[in-house]
């Protein structure tokens, strides 16, 4: 049954906003969300990117501070990357648009001086990256006690990047009074510890099963053996121009980033593809970011810096170039497709040392990936000497991750050569080598000439 945002206890300043923003209906975690943090609950939302969940505790938070009061803070919310917490000021702004609320965002990566003046300037919501908060605190220039709401977002993503001193420290700060809100794709281990500390009594809501991907994506998985044969794919893939009309191009270094967009652009054009990864200055980032949303590029190749936070509801395609390493990203990572209600195609290439963590994936999903056939005009590349000893090894690390007493094809040449190495030394403790036994020789026969 649609829920219209009439249904709740908006006023007609945020109902403006949201009309403006072109919403009517609610989203199944905006119906579950809204009410209980309306009402003062502590909540946890188990929800992944693309179902709305920045609104539904964007809007209570508006709801609940209705203007502007004080010089400081009375709601924080921490995110774990530049590009998401920019994300959710933008939607603050839009919502916040028919009310005199100041927010202000704190992130690194740019000097913290201008951060600073606007916080003097006075503000009602501080949106910011861990990290940041924390300098810009201990420098003096915050003040924690008026805070009444804290939002973590995205929480099992600042575990997965060590945020979690930084989360404790801020923890240490805040008014031990206050409305917790924790927002997670998956429920890890460590998100799950994290909300036993920091939620009390909590509402907890689960608008789709853990870690699983949207319906609206499709799923593709090709076994590919290696780099030079997934960029041969790639090429086929993008040959069919009419049916790929935005794309994001995951990679899980900066290098092969570097490597995919240089063949794109020889392909393309500048004027055709971005590349966003954690190299590139903050300014290069946004701009990135925007020429993307804006429809000013149809390609944007990335690493795993820009799974989250890239809110842009018309991507028809991802490509997984490499399978992720973390493997909660992988649906992040196909949650930049196939949102708002919008079908997409998420596309994997995987190579020999890379179905270990497709394995995990479809664990982790509960679902298998349909692996679809090399189109047979791809040119499939001999795998290079290095690339093949990289993937054994990779290989050889993985199984012994999965069985401690696993040696490996590696480490059994290195004890043979050991073992070789060994007996020779011990030959040469018994008997001696051949030159000495020679020299010793030599030294008998002369001695015996001399007496």
């Amino acid at each position: 049954m649609a829920v219209s945002f009439d249904d709740f206890k908006f006023n007609r300043q945020v109902l403006n906003a949201i009309a403006d923003a072109g919403y009517t209906e609610a989203t199944p975690i905006q119906q579950k969300a809204i009410p209980p943090i309306l009402n003062g609950q502590d909540v946890m939302g188990i929800a992944q990117t693309g179902t709305g969940k920045t609104a539904a505790y964007v809007l209570p938070i508006i709801m609940k501070l209705k203007y502007a009061q004080g010089e400081h803070a009375r709601a924080l919310i921490v995110s774990p990357t530049r590009e998401l917490a920019m994300q959710i000021e933008e939607n603050i702004k839009a919502f916040a648009a028919y009310t005199d609320l100041r927010v202000v965002l704190l992130y690194g990566g740019i000097g913290p001086k201008t951060q600073i003046e606007q916080i003097k300037k006075g503000v009602d919501i501080i949106v910011a990256t861990p990290g940041r908060f924390m300098d810009i605190y201990l420098a003096g220039h915050i003040i924690t006690k008026p805070l009444q709401v804290l939002v973590l977002d995205e929480a099992d993503k600042m575990m997965d990047m060590g945020f979690m001193p930084q989360i404790n420290r801020i923890l240490e700060v805040v008014p031990v009074k206050r409305q917790n809100l924790l927002f997670s794709a998956t429920m890890s281990d460590k998100v799950h510890q994290l909300s036993a500390n920091f939620l009390e009594f909590p509402t907890v809501i689960e608008v789709t099963p853990q870690a699983t991907p949207a319906q609206t994506v499709n799923q593709h998985l090709y076994h590919v053996p290696n780099i030079k044969t997934k960029i041969n794919l790639l090429k086929k893939l993008l040959d069919n121009e009419g049916e790929i009309t935005k794309l994001i191009v995951f990679c899980k270094t900066r290098s092969v980033a570097e490597d995919v967009f240089k063949f794109l652009t020889r392909k393309f054009g500048e004027a055709e593809v971005k590349v966003l990864h954690a190299n590139k200055g903050q300014n290069t980032r946004i701009n990135s970011i925007n020429s993307f949303k804006n429809d000013d590029v149809k390609i944007l190749v990335a690493t795993d810096v820009a799974s989250r936070g890239i809110d842009v509801s018309d991507v028809s395609h991802v490509i997984n170039f490499d399978v992720p390493v973390v493997i909660e990203d992988y649906v992040h990572r196909i949650g930049r497709t196939g949102r708002a209600l919008q079908s997409g195609e998420a596309i994997t290439f995987a190579a020999p040392s890379e179905i270990y963590y497709i394995r995990k994936i479809e664990k982790l999903i509960k679902q298998t990936i349909p692996v679809e056939k090399i189109p047979e005009d791809v040119f499939i590349e001999e795998t290079a000497y290095e690339e093949r000893q990289d993937q054994a090894r990779e290989i050889d690390m993985q199984k012994r991750r999965e069985d401690p007493d696993f040696k490996g094809a590696f480490h059994e040449k290195k004890t043979l050569n050991q073992r070789k190495k060994f007996d020779a030394n011990k030959d040469k403790a018994k008997y001696g080598s051949k030159a000495a036994r020679q020299g010793s020789g030599s030294k008998s026969s002369k001695n015996k000439k001399r007496y």
